[in-house]
């Protein structure tokens, strides 16, 4: 029998001690639980004692047995909840009989609820003389091991539980992804915006250039898609309906690869911003952008990927067509298909040959942005590769678009919507010959969005972003910025191997 199969053994044989004592391994709740603070509340309020001193109020405390000490007449227990660790100490002469002999049956990994007083150590350790211990979850199964954790990257974001309880910098990770989303949130709200929930499933797959999941409906025996977009063409179907300012955070579903930056299924918010153009988003966003990066960094300033970044400072216009000319050489708008391959050679990018031109031009764009550390917008796309946005009155081949660039990324994208029927269904028709020429990201012809549109939608600016944000202001990949990513099941994981 190996050491971890004799642990559980051991755990199992304690549950059924307990049960014999009439004490329940797996209680319905916790008695105390309205007198409860956590451990940071009673670091803060209690660490001014001196050393050796007991305060003469108890505290109520419940959480994680991470670590059990036992010298005897003497135990000290590490206790992790959601906002720290503290030190429990169980004493003779001043803590209980019956509560040493329970002490005996906890293990590290069990949840418990104490109750005692607070005192500090010699050393001047704030920690809890314990009085009464309540046993509220017996773990069979042994937590990792203190110092080495879970190893296998794999095995962290399957269990990513464990990893939660073992690594403090992994709990805080979520901790700011709720703040980072609740921060947004509020903004917005603060200025007038109304939160709605769209459709996941779509007959359609619109409002972005993405492949999207198919499925079946039963019940309406049709054929449907996960949303690839945060409700856009359902959320402009609200500026129709009068609704001036609107915004969704929600999950959205693209089935294309998985990177550092890209996921099948993650956050998005978008906005729409009713009776404004672009240049009005780019003005809300830069503000956004700022007051969300401060409360998640507690600073605008950062560095990543070799870029040093200041929010605070003046943000730069890219101009796409510019920007390309100066790094590559290439006159987007005079050059061919054949020659833009040429370039894409020449810097050793993949391409699919039988993609459209401008497909390739995003390509090379895409090249540039990395050389570029922001913070700023890039403004002027071409049309081809924005089939939703208003086009520049000045030069109808350009949208008035915009996308944030911060460190050589591109971590969020807004434009002018359009709102010219005819010239939206014409786009549609272009973007279905696309398809049928082989792109699998065009768009496809929302015939039910055009009709809403001849009923007028007043001018408005949409703007999007993803989770990606969160996880470029962390600096880790995205994968390891959801918390429960999706992963192939262990069993084939093995059968691969």
């Amino acid at each position: 029998m190996g050491r971890e199969e004799q642990i559980i053994e051991e755990r199992i044989k304690k549950i059924e001690e307990l049960k014999k004592e009439g004490i329940n391994p797996y209680p319905h709740r916790f008695e105390l639980e309205k007198e409860r603070v956590h451990s940071k509340e009673v670091f803060e309020k209690y660490s001014k004692l001196r050393p050796e001193e007991k305060s003469k109020t108890s505290v109520v405390l419940a959480g994680r047995v991470m670590t059990k000490r036992d010298f005897g007449k003497i135990s000290f227990v590490s206790l992790q909840d959601l906002k720290g660790a503290i030190q429990l100490i169980f004493q003779d002469k001043e803590t209980p009989k019956k509560v040493f002999e329970l002490f005996k049956k906890i293990d590290a990994g069990d949840i418990v609820g104490i109750k005692g007083n607070p005192m500090k150590t010699k050393t001047g350790a704030v920690s809890v003389l314990v009085k009464e211990l309540f046993l509220l979850t017996k773990s069979i199964l042994p937590l990792p091991d203190k110092y080495k954790g879970l190893k296998d990257e794999d095995e962290k974001l399957r269990k990513r539980y464990l990893d939660i309880i073992m690594n403090e910098d992994v709990k805080e990770l979520f901790l700011k992804k709720q703040f980072f989303w609740s921060t947004m949130r509020n903004f917005l709200i603060k200025r007038g915006f109304l939160e709605f929930e769209t459709p996941v499933i779509e007959n359609s797959a619109g409002g972005a250039a993405a492949t999207p999941f198919k499925t079946h409906h039963n019940a309406l025996d049709l054929d449907v898609y996960l949303r690839i977009s945060m409700g856009e063409l359902w959320q402009k179907k609200l500026l129709v309906a009068e609704y001036e300012k609107t915004f969704e955070i929600g999950r959205q579903f693209r089935n294309e690869g998985m990177d550092a930056e890209h996921l099948q299924d993650y956050s998005q918010m978008e906005f729409y911003y009713g009776y404004a153009n672009f240049e009005d988003g780019m003005k809300l966003v830069e503000e956004m952008y700022k007051v969300v990066t401060k409360e998640v960094l507690g600073t605008l300033k950062f560095e990543r990927g070799g870029h040093k970044i200041d929010l605070g400072k003046k943000w730069v216009i890219y101009d796409f067509e510019k920007l390309i000319k100066e790094k590559t050489k290439v006159e987007i708008y005079n050059a061919t298909k054949e020659e833009i391959m040429k370039k894409l050679k020449e810097l050793k990018l993949d391409f699919d040959p039988k993609v459209d031109k401008w497909r390739m031009v995003d390509l090379l764009w895409k090249f540039c942005r990395k050389t570029l550390s922001g913070p700023g917008f890039l403004t002027g796309q071409p049309v081809e590769l924005s089939p939703l946005a208003k086009r520049y009155d000045s030069d109808p081949r350009k949208v008035e678009q915009f996308q944030v660039i911060i460190a050589g990324s591109e971590v969020g994208n807004g434009y002018s919507e359009l709102n010219d029927p005819f010239d939206q269904e014409e786009r549609f028709k272009e973007q279905r010959k696309l398809g049928e020429k082989g792109d699998f990201e065009a768009m496809e012809h929302d015939t039910s969005f055009v009709e809403a549109l001849k009923y007028g939608m007043p001018p408005a600016c949409g703007f999007g972003v993803s989770e990606r944000f969160f996880s470029f202001l962390m600096n880790r990949p995205i994968r390891e910025c959801v918390i429960f990513p999706l992963m192939r099941p262990e069993e084939k994981e093995n059968k691969k191997k």
